[in-house]
């Protein structure tokens, strides 16, 4: 292989979530001007989004868990580590944007080989948390709801993704009908990663590239467990359903998938 082509995205990420935020970003007002709880955010998309950018080796969640306890489950599921913070009506302050901040700058000037911090929130009140991360040359990526998050938030940060951006269908090609039904799966992750690293790298997209990403969304992925004897067949598979442009790289002889068919 060309030693000179990167192989995956740089980056070792840790994620910081103020839970709450999301949560309450999610709903609307009610007539008393009091934001309601909407749809539980799907953080488990929200991840799936950060590895493509990375590896992520720390995942936080901060809230008072008890105003949330059907959320618990589904977090410790994803591996996060909840912390639990009292409600303010107890503190007379927001404890959990104070209780975040002091962890991520902990953090920052202890764990050295961590790059990348993501911030999940729309609150303003953590730009001078993000600017502090940036003066000690960290890269900040922001994830918040498009109408409940702060310009002077989206502005500091060096990324900021909104979530409704994240759980929209994007520009994945139409394969439902196109693919046996025991294979869904397999392509639904496959072409989302593809579609994600036309996004994020200018890079040629090679398989190794598509399959370590893969692998960072979902660890236990194989090809084998699908039929294919190597990810190459996946690949030649799916452009032979019209689905992705494919050749090969006549320096390393590895499959390089040129995007989408129109």
């Amino acid at each position: 292989m060309d030693q000179s082509i990167p192989t995956a995205p740089q980056g070792t990420i840790a994620v910081f979530i103020d839970y709450e935020n999301l949560a309450l970003g999610t709903g609307k007002r009610n007539r008393r001007g009091h934001q309601e709880p909407g749809p539980a955010p799907d953080v488990k998309r929200i991840l799936e989004r950060l590895v493509e950018k990375g590896r992520i080796v720390v995942k936080r969640a901060y809230c008072d868990w008890q105003r949330f306890d059907e959320a618990v489950t589904p977090l410790h599921e994803l591996g996060i580590e909840l912390i639990e913070i009292p409600d303010r009506a107890y503190t007379g302050k927001n404890s959990a944007d104070i209780r975040l901040a002091v962890d991520a700058m902990e953090m920052c000037l202890t764990k050295n080989h961590i790059d990348t911090f993501a911030v999940l929130s729309g609150d303003s009140d953590f730009s001078p948390l993000v600017s502090k991360l940036r003066e000690f040359n960290k890269t900040v990526i922001g994830v918040g709801m498009r109408e409940a998050t702060s310009t002077l938030l989206t502005e500091v940060c060096d990324e900021f993704i909104f979530y409704e951006d994240i759980v929209s269908a994007g520009g994945v090609p139409a394969y439902e009908d196109r693919v046996p039904k025991e294979k869904l799966a397999c392509y639904k992750l496959m072409l989302e990663t593809v579609d994600a690293l036309q996004r994020e790298t200018d890079s040629i997209i090679r398989a190794s590239l598509i399959k370590d990403t893969m692998r960072r969304k979902q660890p236990q992925f194989s090809e084998r467990s699908y039929g294919y004897r190597s990810f190459t067949a996946l690949l030649r598979e799916a452009a032979s359903f019209g689905l992705i442009e494919i050749h090969t790289d006549p320096r390393s002889g590895t499959a390089v998938v040129d995007g989408f068919c129109e």
